[in-house]
């Protein structure tokens, strides 16, 4: 892979352009990346104070008791999105559906296993675990190239 840096004042933006032979997981690796720098996202800490994250910066998202929930490496987040106003918004990154309840920044999946009936077991950057449900495995499974 090669990599080129050409800067133009007369540009009022960032432009990136991807050349490749053809379309494979690196190539949407990428896209992926460059689509979740400019996203961030608003979560509330315990003391009331609203955050501005960057999504990379999320590990997983969850819903807890029609509560949704950001998880960074060092912080959880409310959030007053609805889970799947979160997946929308975070559409064309590196964020997948794992549940009805959850999405993982598959950046932030160091490792999968099976957890028995179809399901998966995500190993995430932190030490955590999250169980990805038989119904997304297979999509799960497609992402990684399995």
């Amino acid at each position: 892979m090669r990599l080129s840096v050409e800067e133009n004042p007369q540009l009022d933006d960032i432009e990136v352009g991807i050349s490749c032979p053809r379309i494979d997981r690196r190539v949407q690796a990428i896209v992926a990346a460059v689509n979740a720098l400019d996203r961030k996202l608003l979560g509330e800490a315990d003391d009331g104070s609203t955050l501005i994250v960057p999504a990379g910066a999320v590990l997983y998202i969850e819903t807890v008791d029609g509560r949704t929930f950001l998880y960074t490496q060092d912080a959880v987040l409310e959030s007053h999105l609805r889970l799947y106003e979160l997946e929308e918004l975070l559409e064309g990154t590196e964020f997948v559906r794992i549940s009805k309840s959850a999405l993982a920044n598959f950046d932030a999946v160091r490792g999968l296993r099976p957890h028995g009936n179809g399901r998966l077991q995500l190993l995430l950057a932190n030490g955590e675990r999250l169980v990805a449900s038989r119904q997304y495995a297979p999509a799960i499974k497609t992402k990684i190239g399995l």
